[in-house]
């Protein structure tokens, strides 16, 4: 079976900033494509009408891969690269991969000897870092934090340890709706002299990016509920 190139397309961050976060290189490197690999549909054909493809979208075939694909079907996702068809994967925002399922299908393609074809754009994970004012040299990134309340507490710990052991800032998040619980385990859970840069709502109109100690953290109301929040502990 021969097989078409993988490109990884970056989608937006904001609504509000889509055209400012779209390289002319993305347009041009995907024009030609017709397959898609999608975290959800409605989120990558918002992308997809900003690419001015070649091909209209009715005539679009759109493969879903997301939390609740069984790893077993990932070699059905391969269709949309059969044929020597060229696809694109694109996630519901950011960079493809990162903090994404779409990696597993990455992992299966180089397997395959497919051509895997990494296009520019934002990462609200690096932006976050790039204006907390923490090193850029040492630093993790954990990704999501677990949803048990005790195991949740638990990993913050380790987190802060991590922090103070290694010098090493330490990046994670949360889905939105549970961001003002996971603020809380901070505020409650962790050293008051220790930073902590909140990174939401990246490159939007009402973007919030502070880097503050815990103490004065926990003397702010803030509202982080249902708003992409990236959180780095830092000193």
């Amino acid at each position: 079976m021969k097989y078409g190139k993988l490109y990884l397309i970056p989608n937006f961050l904001a609504k509000d900033s889509q055209n400012d976060f779209l390289p002319e290189m993305v347009k041009r490197m995907s024009h030609h494509l017709k397959n898609f690999v999608v975290e959800s549909e409605k989120e990558a054909r918002a992308l997809i009408k900003k690419l001015q493809l070649a091909t209209p979208q009715n005539d679009l075939q759109i493969f879903i891969l997301n939390e609740h694909t069984e790893s077993k079907t990932y070699s059905e996702l391969l269709k949309a690269l059969e044929n020597e068809q060229d696809a694109g994967i694109i996630s519901d925002a950011g960079l493809p991969c990162v903090a994404d399922p779409g990696f597993q299908l990455v992992a299966l393609a180089h397997q395959k000897n497919i051509n895997v074809i990494p296009l520019p754009g934002s990462s609200s994970i690096f932006m976050a870092l790039m204006a907390s004012g923490f090193s850029g040299q040492n630093f993790a990134f954990t990704g999501y934090l677990p949803i048990d309340k005790i195991l949740r507490v638990k990993r913050i710990k380790e987190l802060e340890r991590e922090l103070t052991s290694k010098q090493q800032a330490q990046i994670f998040m949360e889905t939105p709706y549970r961001n003002n619980h996971l603020f809380d385990d901070i505020i409650k859970n962790c050293n008051p002299n220790i930073l902590l840069c909140i990174a939401c709502n990246i490159s939007a109109e009402d973007e919030l990016i502070q880097t503050k100690t815990i103490k004065d953290w926990a003397k702010q109301k803030i509202d982080l509920h249902k708003k992409p929040t990236i959180f780095i502990l830092g000193m």
